[in-house]
């Protein structure tokens, strides 16, 4: 009992000392933003506060949620799109050495196209409605997890695999205790990796092909010389970001892996 007690508390103080650090990291990165605003003067580059006070504003009026609403749906559709086909897709080919080397070149050649250029070419595939910017965040998001799920796969300790055989346990019991939480130490880095991928790829395909989302209302702010509304809509992108990663996939990711720390 004492033990369980204690580990939850050292659970409870790494995941708090976790978040101080990421803080700490936010207050640098402020600071020296700061510092720049103090240097070139808000026309050029806005400080915190004044970037701040402008989102603030940008909320209230209404005009920030809707936009962000639609960029980051189309994100989520085509990240979604991508995790899960090349989840699945890395996964079956990592068992396999034959399809594991005719994929490599495959994801090499797709890793190394631009976004730019799934771009144009979307553009002329599906025009300028929501499918391009969907279908280049899925096109460029897609080889990351592919290759995570791949390694991960194939990284798979197969002694665990025969010990399971030999006492013959359930399949459930063998794809949640043995199988999934060897292959998440794989995913989890490139689901977020993606994530951060999926909203840049959406926001400059939505500055060159749609009249709306946060990237087309960082094309009007630009042709107004608006810095101070450019840096609220980035800084709300990022925050709805940052908001995913730490309240939706760090809590997935710690329960997965908390046979790390009961081992420990």
């Amino acid at each position: 009992m004492l033990n369980s007690v204690l580990r939850g508390m050292a659970r409870a103080l790494a995941y708090l000392w976790s978040g101080w650090g990421a803080i700490t990291s936010l207050l640098l990165f402020c600071a020296a933003w700061e510092a720049g605003g103090r240097l070139y003067g808000d026309l050029v580059l806005p400080g915190p506060l004044a970037t701040l006070q402008q989102l603030s504003t940008m909320f209230a009026s209404g005009l920030a949620w809707p936009e962000l609403a639609i960029s980051a749906r189309r994100a989520l559709y085509g990240l979604g799109l991508a995790l899960s086909v090349g989840t699945l897709l890395g996964l079956v080919a990592g068992r396999s050495m034959t399809m594991a080397m005719a994929a490599r070149p495959l994801v090499t050649l797709l890793l190394g196209m631009p976004p730019i250029a799934w771009l144009v070419l979307a553009m002329l595939w599906f025009g300028m409605g929501d499918a391009t910017p969907v279908f280049t965040v899925f096109v460029a998001c897609f080889p990351l997890v592919f290759a995570g799920a791949m390694q991960g796969s194939r990284m798979l300790d197969n002694r665990l695999r025969d010990v399971a055989r030999a006492y013959r346990l359930p399949l459930r019991m063998v794809l949640t205790d043995t199988f999934l939480p060897q292959v998440m130490s794989y995913l989890f880095p490139v689901w977020i990796t993606a994530l951060g991928t999926a909203w840049k790829v959406v926001v400059m395909a939505e500055l060159l092909t749609t009249v709306d989302g946060v990237g087309a209302a960082l094309a009007v702010s630009r042709s107004q010389l608006d810095t101070a509304t450019s840096l609220g809509w980035i800084l709300a992108l990022l925050g709805l970001l940052l908001a995913l990663e730490y309240l939706v996939l760090e809590p997935i990711k710690r329960h997965v892996e908390r046979w790390r720390t009961e081992s420990a």
